[in-house]
């Protein structure tokens, strides 16, 4: 199993946005230093706790002040941005990266953004779009000329104009970084693309029997198209704090920013949408006993190594495999060395009792 970083960003809205920014580089400078995989970079642009609407700006930092870890947006909302111009950024981004660049797209899920670019998500207009700018964007990668007049985006890729003028971007990695594509529900259009084109697929951070139907999404998206899905592929978002007990990781989570992110912003946003069924381990729970202490209890992978690593080989368990744990992350600036410790006890602590985890079969 490998252990990598997602990170939407979150910050508490009083955080200034420069000092959110250095917090995130932070984490990112840690996750290289203590051996982390991956970490992948959220877009947002309505919601104050998740205030980064271009995650690029981050990842081309992060890639000059580390030397191993992958890094990517997680992802890019296609929707929001003209196919041709991100295929030419995310291909100059993968030069810069010298091949650590990890691409990853999402279709938008805020109402709030929605509204903002005047995409109609409730019927779906998001994810067509998501499909059709992603199409481009790997035609302009791969083909040498071609004109596509499509529902959203007529985009026309020329031969050579004059000798000076000819469309040259391309990215380092071949035929492109690798795409990852995160998703929510269990009928997932974006799990069921993951297993269609063969991307990398994000599980986020939800109940892990509910989380365990995403599979399922994937496998019909992979044999729709003549594909068998990987399990070593699948990426799954969890909140984790390690502490060297498990009362001083349940208040340095439950009592810290991980549960005020919870209480004041993830739980009330879902809870409006109808998704918080989605935490819950039996549907008679009624949505006011949703706190950060029952997710806590129920879904975090909170405590010492000894009880991080047992709780973590559950959910591996009941999902049935993955290969990479993403660790979800929040905004300790403020009491930095706590989360500092939380990562170096997952990967030097946890992580060598779990290393016996590795799908190697679909």
């Amino acid at each position: 199993m490998d252990i990598g970083f997602f990170s939407m960003p979150s910050h508490p809205p009083e955080r200034d946005l420069r000092e959110g920014h250095e917090w995130d580089l932070q984490t990112i400078r840690w996750g290289d230093e203590l051996g982390m995989s991956e970490a992948w970079i959220g877009e947002h642009h309505t919601a104050p706790w998740e205030p980064n609407p271009a995650p690029d700006l981050l990842v081309a930092q992060g890639f000059s002040q580390t030397e191993r870890i992958r890094l990517g947006p997680g992802g890019f909302l296609l929707p929001y941005h003209h196919p041709a111009e991100l295929a030419n950024r995310v291909a100059a981004l993968d030069h810069i990266s010298q091949g650590r660049l990890n691409f990853g797209i999402a279709a938008s899920g805020l109402p709030s953004d929605w509204a903002m670019f005047n995409v109609d998500g409730l019927s779906g207009e998001n994810r067509d779009m998501t499909r059709e700018a992603l199409d481009i964007i790997l035609r302009l990668w791969d083909e040498d000329e071609f004109d596509h007049q499509g529902k959203y985006w007529h985009v026309t890729k020329t031969g050579r104009m004059v000798e000076s003028l000819v469309p040259h971007l391309a990215p380092l990695q071949d035929p492109h970084p690798p795409i990852g594509v995160a998703g929510l529900s269990a009928n997932s259009d974006t799990l069921k693309l993951a297993g269609e084109r063969g991307f990398l697929p994000m599980s986020l951070n939800l109940n892990p029997a509910y989380v365990s139907s995403h599979w399922s999404a994937v496998e019909a998206g992979a044999q729709s198209a003549g594909r068998t899905a990987q399990r070593r592929d699948w990426r799954m978002v969890r909140e984790v704090f390690v502490a060297e007990t498990d009362e001083e990781a349940w208040r340095l989570s439950v009592d810290g920013m991980m549960g005020r992110m919870y209480s004041e912003y993830f739980l009330p946003l879902l809870g409006n949408f109808g998704f918080l069924e989605y935490f819950k381990t039996d549907p008679a729970v009624a949505d006011s006993d949703v706190t950060p202490a029952y997710c806590a209890e129920k879904n975090w992978l909170i405590g010492s190594p000894d009880t991080v690593a047992e709780k973590l080989e559950a959910v591996y368990d009941a999902v049935g495999g993955f290969g990479t744990l993403l660790v979800f992350g929040f905004d300790y600036a403020e009491t930095p060395e706590a989360w500092h410790t939380s990562m170096g006890l997952l990967m030097n602590e946890v992580l060598p009792k779990v290393k016996h985890l590795t799908p190697s079969a679909p």
